[in-house]
């Protein structure tokens, strides 16, 4: 119900005229970028995204964006301003990021900028937060005893809230290797083998040769991520943080052959980001850093903390036209109206 009635209310900025006239204010303004961020390519309508964003947007890798959108401007201002700036950014570095972005991609000829973590696509494992999940889903024990608490699996209830607590154990893990170590002990806890299912394959990380193949075609290029993907803020130890971002841009420099100016933050919110974290991004070197607060850049947005349009594939693209022309704020609470309106009624 809640998807109808955001797509309905996206169709009425869009044919209301209100989408295209937030899209000429900022067209007019000239020096302005937005830019989504995508996780997953496929299972979705990237396609109709995309057809509509290049009718209306200029889009471009981010590295070539930023340096358009740092630059001084002209005095004089052009009689036809051109088309705003976009770029299309995806986070993690996912399989179908290949098989379904990189496609789209080449047939659309459209530039993306994806962020990778390189120790995701040396092991070959799946991301941390598929874990707690699959693991129980996985599992080829009836019960489970963790941290005192017996889960029977049988229990949908009982799967769940096992699910729930090995998804924090990892969130909040305080270093990658305390994380590591509680998935190891987990696996053998519930017997899971760790071999790759066929239909989990979309959720796995790219591999260096899919990488090799995207940077060559120049309609890819690529960001650093951290090395391993902590949640930053978490993290107890000041150097593994620093490490996390200087080693994750010095091996992509390797791998790819050329400087890696361009950083995302893990999650992205200021919670997940903390202000000894955007220093230490400074310090490993980078150019810009990207988070996931939303807005639209300009000259003055610091470099280290860039806003980015949250978007996913399986959004209509009317809702995705609405949230990159700046209405977000509005779609935004109204997909909260539910849950404002039942603390409204209790607290009565």
């Amino acid at each position: 119900m809640r998807r109808r009635v955001l797509i309905a209310l996206a169709a009425f900025f869009y044919y209301s005229g209100l989408v295209g006239f937030a899209r000429w204010r900022t067209r007019r303004a000239q020096a302005r970028l937005v830019i989504l961020n995508y996780h997953r390519a496929s299972g979705g309508n990237l396609r109709s995204h995309l057809d509509y964003l290049r009718r209306y947007y200029r889009i471009l890798h981010v590295e070539a964006a930023l340096e358009e959108l740092y630059t001084p401007q002209k005095a004089h201002r052009r009689i036809v301003p051109r088309k705003t700036a976009l770029v299309l950014t995806f986070d993690d570095g996912y399989c179908d990021n290949y098989t379904h972005g990189f496609a789209l991609a080449r047939e659309l000829q459209t530039p993306m900028t994806i962020y990778l973590v390189p120790g995701y696509i040396d092991s070959g494992q799946r991301f941390w937060w598929f874990e707690g999940k699959r693991l129980v889903q996985s599992a080829q024990v009836p019960e489970a005893t963790v941290e005192g608490i017996t889960y029977h699996l049988q229990r949908e209830e009982e799967r769940v809230a096992l699910a729930n607590l090995i998804d924090n154990h990892v969130r909040y893990a305080r270093s990658v290797a305390e994380r590591e170590a509680f998935l190891v002990s987990m696996r053998a806890l519930l017997a899971v083998s760790s071999s790759v299912i066929e239909e989990e394959q979309p959720e796995l990380p790219l591999t260096w040769e899919q990488v090799a193949e995207m940077e060559q075609s120049g309609w890819v290029s690529f960001g650093a991520h951290t090395m391993h993907h902590p949640v930053l803020s978490y993290l107890t130890d000041a150097e593994e943080r620093q490490r996390e971002l200087s080693e994750c841009r010095a091996y992509l420099e390797r791998a790819l052959g050329h400087d890696v100016k361009s950083f995302a933050y893990p999650i992205g919110q200021q919670q997940h980001i903390g202000n000894e974290t955007v220093e230490a991004v400074r310090q490993a070197g980078y150019t810009w850093a990207l988070t996931t607060s939303y807005g639209i850049n300009t000259p003055e947005t610091n470099m280290l903390s860039l806003y980015r349009v949250e978007v996913d594939v399986d959004q209509h693209w009317l809702v995705v036209a609405a949230a990159t022309a700046g209405l977000w704020g509005i779609i935004a609470r109204l997909r909260w109206l539910p849950a404002i309106r039942k603390r409204f009624t209790n607290s009565r």
